[in-house]
């Protein structure tokens, strides 16, 4: 029996944003994403891969486990 479910919903991979994102949102999730395909999958080794990109923290310090983690926090709301 074929599946009559629309499927089109799953589709939109940004269905919760609520705004474009920022350029440093942007350039975050690249870095991220570059740590991911580099096998980097713990907070302490993200942090100090983020460190080394050469992206500084939100408030343009370096990063630390809870600047991170408070970033992440706020984005996610």
């Amino acid at each position: 029996m074929e599946s009559t479910m629309n499927t089109e919903r799953y589709l939109e991979p940004h269905q919760a944003r609520q705004r474009p994102p920022t350029t440093f949102e942007d350039l975050l999730g690249d870095a991220i994403e570059r740590a991911f395909a580099d096998g980097i999958h713990t907070l302490p080794d993200l942090v100090k891969h983020l460190n080394q990109s050469g992206l500084s923290g939100g408030d343009g310090a370096a990063w630390t486990e809870q600047n991170f983690a408070a970033l992440m926090a706020r984005l996610g709301n």
